[in-house]
């Protein structure tokens, strides 16, 4: 009981985005627990992993109440790590993370033709 609930202080600290009221759904999986959120229609909010000590771990994948992905982080023993992706109406922002700081960011917008074909 008590890793649950350090599971979900580490959720609500470490990992910013809207809270649900439907119950997360957690499953243990080797030396994981498997978290996926909901939002309150009943949608898939984020799904991710914590490790033994509760700690975020590797992917987590947050999407809006309609189901569209949203965003796509990664986590090492609870940093952020590696490429993390945000999408946005017309645009994609990609941030590169080392321990837990961002390295580079780079965004791609919608707003322009790149190959023409006729």
């Amino acid at each position: 009981m008590k890793k649950i609930v350090t599971l979900l202080v580490m959720l609500c600290v470490g990992f910013s985005f809207a809270q649900d009221k439907i119950n997360p759904k957690l499953e243990k999986k080797d030396n994981l627990v498997v978290a996926t959120y909901y939002h309150d229609n009943g949608e898939v909010q984020q799904v991710g992993t914590f490790d033994a000590d509760g700690k975020l771990q590797g992917e987590w994948t947050s999407y809006d109440a309609n189901g569209k992905k949203l965003a796509s982080a990664t986590y090492e023993a609870g940093k952020k790590v590696g490429k993390w992706f945000f999408w946005g109406n017309d645009s994609l922002k990609e941030v590169d993370y080392k321990n837990n700081s961002v390295v580079h960011v780079v965004e791609w917008s919608n707003d322009r033709t790149l190959v023409s074909v006729d």
